[in-house]
C-alpha cells in the first residue's frame, strides 16, 4: 500500500464549533444541516473501514493536516427562494491541480447521479475557491468544498434525506480513491 493509504479522510463539518451559517426564516441554521450529514459521511467511511476524521470549521488539527482526501460540507443560503442544486470547488491556486480537479469531478459526478441535484458552477464564489482551510491544511491533501444544495428550494432534500446527501459524498470521494471515472 502507498504511505497515503495510511491518511485518514478528514471531513470538515462547515461552521461547526464557529458560527450558524446561514440562517433562514423558521431558524434553520446551516450549520445544523452540515454536522448532521458530515457525521452521516463519517460514520459510512469508518463503517467501510476508511480511517476518518470529523473536523471542526477552525478545527486545530487542520494545520499542517495531511489526508487522502479532505471535504468540507456546506449547505447554501436562503436568500434566492427558486435556487435549486449544489456546488463544488478547490482551491484556485492548488499545488496538485490534476488531483483536486478529479476529486471535484467525482463528487460533482457521484453527487449529481445520488441526488438529483443540477450542478451550479456558475454560482461558484471567492468563497469556495480562496476557503480558508485549503490554506491551513498540507499543500498535498487533495480538497474540496460542496455546497449540498439551497436551504430553501432544496431544503426536503437537505432535512429529510440526509442519508442520500451523505451516500452522495461518500460516493464521491470513494470514487477518487478508487481511481474510478467520474
Amino acid at each position: 500500500a502507498s504511505p497515503a493509504a495510511s491518511l485518514p479522510i478528514g471531513i470538515v463539518a462547515g461552521h461547526w464549533g464557529s458560527d450558524s451559517g446561514a440562517v433562514c426564516d423558521g431558524g434553520l441554521r446551516e450549520v445544523d444541516i452540515n454536522l448532521a450529514i458530515a457525521r452521516r459521511v463519517v460514520y459510512t467511511l469508518r463503517a467501510l473501514g476508511y480511517p476518518t476524521d470529523l473536523l471542526e470549521e477552525f478545527d486545530p488539527r487542520l494545520e499542517g493536516y495531511r489526508a487522502r482526501a479532505l471535504v468540507s460540507i456546506h449547505a447554501d443560503a436562503c436568500l434566492y427562494p427558486e435556487a435549486s442544486g449544489f456546488k463544488v470547488a478547490r482551491v484556485e491556486d492548488s499545488a496538485v491541480p490534476g488531483v483536486e480537479d478529479r476529486l471535484v469531478d467525482c463528487l460533482v459526478g457521484r453527487y449529481q447521479a445520488r441526488t438529483g441535484l443540477m450542478f451550479h458552477e456558475g454560482s461558484i464564489t471567492p468563497d469556495m475557491t480562496r476557503y480558508h482551510t485549503f490554506y491551513e491544511v498540507d499543500p498535498g491533501t487533495p480538497g474540496a468544498i460542496i455546497e449540498v444544495g439551497f436551504m430553501l428550494a432544496d431544503r426536503n432534500l437537505l432535512l429529510y434525506r440526509q442519508d442520500l446527501v451523505a451516500q452522495g459524498i461518500v460516493e464521491g470521494i470513494l470514487c477518487f480513491l478508487n481511481d474510478e471515472a467520474p
